[in-house]
């Protein structure tokens, strides 16, 4: 295997994996970060992984994610979700925008995106899965965030950071996490954390809403209003509070979590990007298998980097360019897929595998 992929596994992951090698019904569940057009450049990633290693599969498998990492689970869970992949990764990089880019815009060119991978018949195809189990969530704005005004929704990004600053367990003050999933998840199957959390089952009448929810970012988009079943208010990218998700099993599971990733390491929530003490550590990771591109891979990808949602004012005024930048990181990135399948498949994961330190 060359150096594209970094598989990284928590110590019980790292010893099975050592011994055993990997197999499909290994995984209990899989978590999906927050990150926008990062998603890219691990797009052949999933697409391998849910169209060929998880080809056979009956058990039921739990996924977890926010904002694009609740799209690609909802690309995972149709019937074909190889050309469901392909839908949303067009459909994401085609966006275009003119002039002075409003909220309203980036709204509707969102709904866009949404309308082009996900229809009537994808929805039901969505929660009649076999085995697929879907979840992701938003946050409930609490105060002057929940506002559609930029300049009061500020103020209360303002007061959410200060609160972070302190602690994470403060951002519960303004925001709820709500989660959203399929009528036959299982609720315990990850383990809880310090902030409440109200489970709303999915249906085709919420289902479009919570979804475009998950993905709202503040001052970017337009909050999400009256979903069905949910409590009233105003919804915003659920990676305010999960970021890059990163829930532990609970005792009585057996099996591992799968995180494909862009990067080798977890920032908690949104508001701590920029704060390197809040990485997620290697014991709340014991269980959790991590694949992300390799820093060489990256290195090699256009602009030498991963791509993400700046590309839009970098590359203003030059989309011809953005999008076939974008279209060759993604058709790069069909390798890691190629790669994982086959370290799966021969057992030369048990080589490749580091352990998370």
């Amino acid at each position: 295997m060359s150096d594209n992929l970094t598989i990284l596994a928590g110590t019980t992951a790292y010893r099975h994996i050592k011994e055993n090698g990997l197999a499909p019904d290994d995984i209990d569940a899989m978590l999906g970060a927050s990150g926008a057009a990062k998603w890219l450049c691990i797009y052949g990633l999933d697409s391998a992984i849910f169209s060929q290693w998880f080809s056979g599969r009956t058990r039921p498998l739990h996924l977890f994610g926010t904002s694009i990492g609740a799209w690609k689970f909802a690309a995972a869970a149709q019937t074909n979700c190889r050309e469901a992949f392909d839908r949303l990764k067009r459909a994401y990089i085609h966006q275009h925008y003119k002039g002075s880019v409003s909220a309203v815009q980036i709204s509707r060119e969102t709904r866009r995106i949404m309308n082009e991978f996900v229809t009537d018949q994808s929805i039901d195809e969505i929660l009649n899965h076999p085995w697929i189990r879907i979840g992701f969530s938003a946050a409930r704005c609490k105060g002057p965030i929940g506002s559609r005004h930029t300049a009061v929704q500020a103020i209360g990004l303002g007061q959410a950071f200060a609160l972070n600053a302190i602690s994470r367990k403060l951002q519960q003050f303004c925001f709820e996490r709500v989660f959203f999933h399929h009528p036959q998840y299982n609720t315990r199957i990850l383990a809880e954390d310090y902030f409440p959390t109200t489970s709303i089952p999915l249906d085709r009448k919420n289902f479009p809403k919570a979804i475009l929810a998950s993905g709202s970012i503040p001052m970017v988009m337009a909050g999400v209003t009256h979903i069905a079943g949910a409590p009233e208010g105003t919804y915003r990218d659920g990676g305010i509070l999960d970021y890059h998700p990163a829930f532990s099993l609970t005792a009585e599971q057996t099996g591992f979590i799968l995180y494909p990733h862009f990067y080798s390491e977890l920032i908690p929530g949104w508001f701590d990007k920029k704060c390197p003490k809040r990485r997620i550590k290697s014991r709340a990771m014991d269980r959790m298998i991590l694949l992300a591109p390799s820093p060489g891979f990256v290195s090699r990808l256009p602009f030498g980097r991963i791509p993400d949602r700046r590309d839009f004012v970098r590359l203003m005024g030059r989309d011809n360019e953005r999008i076939q930048a974008w279209n060759n990181a993604a058709d790069m990135c069909r390798v890691l897929g190629d790669e994982f399948m086959e370290a799966a498949e021969s057992g030369s994961i048990r080589d490749n595998v580091k352990k998370i330190e």
